[in-house]
């Protein structure tokens, strides 16, 4: 088991999902996270919003690398939209 960390350098939520008995880096941007669940930025804490809603973030991981995504897999906004 990995634990997701904010990585101030990058502004990114670093974090780690089991795809097939193999544990896949990825990274958010706080912007990502920002933009998608309406965070403001000087109240945001990107961690505690990704943790909000990693389920829907670790979805969007596996539909990445299920397209051929390999690590490290970058959410982007487009990843988070509706099907």
């Amino acid at each position: 088991m990995h634990t997701s960390f904010f990585h101030a350098a990058s502004g990114c939520v670093r974090f780690w999902v089991p795809i097939a008995g193999i544990w896949v880096g990825a990274s958010v941007s706080k912007a990502t996270l920002q933009g998608r669940y309406a965070a403001a930025p000087a109240d945001d804490d990107a961690l505690l919003t990704f943790r909000a809603h990693e389920p829907e973030l670790q979805d969007a991981v596996r539909r990445r690398v299920a397209r051929g995504g390999i690590e490290l897999v970058v959410v982007g906004a487009a990843d988070l939209q509706p099907a």
